[in-house]
């Protein structure tokens, strides 16, 4: 009898394995299918690696113990970024057997232990358990237990972040830092540019417009103050404008930071033309007339920025203009 129900076992087992042998073997065809079409869409398909979060310049951890953590929020892995797609399918047949040991594991209905990852912002990265997430994921699970790991940082990652963001979003943290400007102004408007090295120009900005109050004033300005008095005497100026005329749906997949150094440099150049400062208004006004690209150039980068998931797109540059200082606001 015991010999009979150890066969019927193990016919039993063989059957979950080889169920689960087709389920990692289709798996890994619809990795190649998302392969080609991120091709032809000129999207990546992989996981973000984990090494990438040091852009942010991560400055806490904090052990959050074991939690049931959004599967659809797994977005990379520490060091097997490179055998999985973006939506955790195996890439790689050398994967199968760890695959198909966790998924026979699952229909025989084994606890699986929890993985391990970090958490940076609301999005995961596994540290120990890639095989158990990819058949979670498979599965359509929506949740799976994990012990976290969660990094402080001062701007977080979003889903869809290219290498490039995470860099551009490290130096707005190194920005914010050197500035106190969250602190100062903690419901300022974000400042996100598309083009990395841009906030060493906000610096110098806000350098201008201390030496600017140093003269104006006859007194050494606190840091702190000739941020503040940049921020509300130029930044949101600049922005005001920029809302108030729509400015920035001239300007598909840009940002309201990325329009405010043009906009700045436009004035300068005025300033130095008529001889006068023309003010926020009449700059962005005159830099969107005469700088915007044309309409079907527009319609065209809007086609791309929805094939590109909101990504703008590398060839379309607008810094033609000369860098300049920014010119003082009246104050």
């Amino acid at each position: 009898m015991d010999n009979n129900n150890d066969t019927h076992s193990a016919v039993g087992t063989v059957r979950l394995r080889d169920q689960a042998r087709s389920e990692v073997e289709r798996a890994r065809l619809t990795a190649d299918v998302h392969d080609l079409l991120n091709v032809l869409r000129r999207q990546p398909n992989e996981l973000l690696p984990f090494e990438w979060m040091r852009h942010l310049h991560p400055n806490a951890e904090y052990q959050r113990g074991t939690q049931a953590i959004p599967t659809a929020s797994i977005v990379g892995s520490v060091d097997r970024y490179r055998e999985f797609d973006r939506y955790y399918l195996p890439k790689e047949q050398h994967l199968d057997e760890r695959w198909i040991g966790v998924r026979s594991a699952q229909l025989q209905g084994k606890e699986l232990p929890p993985i391990q990852v970090y958490k940076v912002g609301e999005l995961y990265f596994v540290k120990d358990g890639n095989h158990r997430v990819s058949v979670a994921r498979r599965q359509g699970q929506a949740y799976i237990d994990a012990q976290v790991i969660e990094l402080n940082v001062t701007v977080p990652p979003e889903q869809g972040d290219t290498l490039k963001d995470l860099i551009i979003k490290g130096e707005y943290a190194d920005f914010l830092q050197a500035t106190h400007l969250d602190t100062l102004m903690p419901d300022h408007h974000e400042m996100l540019f598309t083009t990395p090295g841009r906030y060493d120009r906000l610096i110098e900005h806000i350098r201008t417009r201390k030496y600017y109050l140093d003269k104006k004033h006859n007194r050494d300005t606190p840091w702190d103050e000739a941020v503040c008095s940049w921020y509300i005497r130029l930044y949101s100026r600049i922005v005001e404008q920029i809302r108030t005329h729509d400015v920035l749906r001239r300007f598909p997949g840009r940002t309201e930071a990325d329009l405010y150094l043009w906009i700045m440099d436009h004035r300068y150049f005025l300033t130095q033309r008529y001889g006068f400062d023309v003010g926020s208004e009449v700059a962005a006004l005159d830099f969107s007339k005469h700088h915007a690209p044309p309409v079907l150039t527009r319609l065209s980068q809007q086609v791309k920025l929805l094939v590109n998931g909101g990504k703008v797109a590398e060839e379309y540059v607008v810094d033609a203009l000369p860098t300049q200082q920014a010119a003082p606001e009246s104050a």
